[in-house]
């Protein structure tokens, strides 16, 4: 599917999702050994990912204590994307209702309903099972992710599922690689990539489209409103009541967080896929460009 090119047929490309979705689709609930012991002494995600390595309040930390915080960090990043995937199931059932149900560019927008809503229980399954609270989002975010999935359109909705779509996959691509980390995670992150993989390409595929329909006006909204979207995205990635699992004050550790610059480091290579393509279309420029630098996203 990657190589798809950009303006291909859109009932071409949905054809071809249908079909790939027929030869690999999981159900997590069968696929994944829920009830398997997690391994002592292994960390949920490579630690030079955490937010706070590198950093003094990471040295001050005991092994244990890594581990746990790296399960948190881990466990807020799936909270993260239950909260987005259901926006996104929204705005794809809107979408899909006012398109032709006979169309395959409408079947596969309910087969990547589908696909979320499996999703959705794999992510809530993953959280129960590391034994973590579910970290919401703050009500001002939850109010914004009421509003956008109620109004997105066009531009502005598939950049909106890009983000967030792309940015944890190169989360969970570096993941199911990675040995040294928790079996659990890498399978979670092995189904959602290879699964995600089809919804990146119908988005890219349709936002292209949506781009050359939108006038100047509307994509000057759409710009200041998917540079708000990065910035929520990324900002939920790590809930600050994660680091008080670990003893650390909330707002300590936002603080090192945002002063850290591996993890500046790494949200710019998380975002970078997207970023350029984003850039590429126009879409990351004006004032909601401010909000990509804000985010640290991308740099001055």
């Amino acid at each position: 599917m990657e190589g798809t090119p950009t303006g291909f047929p859109r009932e071409a490309v949905a054809t071809r999702l249908l079909a790939a979705s027929v030869r690999t689709s999981y159900d997590p609930v069968v696929e994944i050994d829920w009830s398997a012991p997690h391994v002592p002494g292994a960390y949920w995600m490579p630690p030079e990912r955490s937010s706070l390595y590198g950093t003094s309040l990471w040295t001050g930390l005991s092994e244990e204590q890594r581990i746990e915080l790296t399960k948190h960090e881990v466990a807020s990043a799936a909270s993260a994307g239950l909260w987005f995937e259901t926006i996104l199931m929204q705005m794809l059932i809107r979408h899909y209702y006012d398109a032709d149900p006979t169309s395959r560019h409408a079947q596969y927008a309910l087969t990547e309903v589908a696909d979320e809503c499996r999703h959705s229980i794999m992510f809530g399954r993953l959280i129960e099972a590391m034994g973590c609270p579910v970290y919401r989002a703050d009500p001002f975010d939850h109010l914004l992710g009421r509003w956008l999935k109620a109004t997105a359109t066009g531009p502005r909705m598939y950049a909106a599922i890009l983000i967030a779509e792309e940015i944890l996959d190169a989360f969970q691509r570096e993941a199911m690689a990675d040995e040294s980390i928790q079996p659990l995670i890498r399978m979670v992150s092995r189904i959602h990539v290879v699964e995600e993989a089809r919804h990146v390409r119908y988005a890219r595929d349709e936002l292209a489209r949506q781009v050359e329909a939108a006038g100047p006006v509307g994509l000057a909204y759409a710009r200041v409103v998917i540079g708000r979207a990065a910035y929520s995205i990324t900002r939920r990635l790590v809930n600050p009541r994660a680091y008080a699992a670990v003893g650390i004050p909330p707002a300590a550790g936002v603080a090192a967080a945002r002063a850290n610059p591996h993890w500046r480091a790494t949200l710019r290579w998380s975002a970078q896929r997207i970023a350029e393509h984003l850039t590429e279309l126009g879409l990351v420029a004006g004032p909601g460009r401010l909000l990509w630098r804000r985010a640290g996203l991308i740099g001055d």
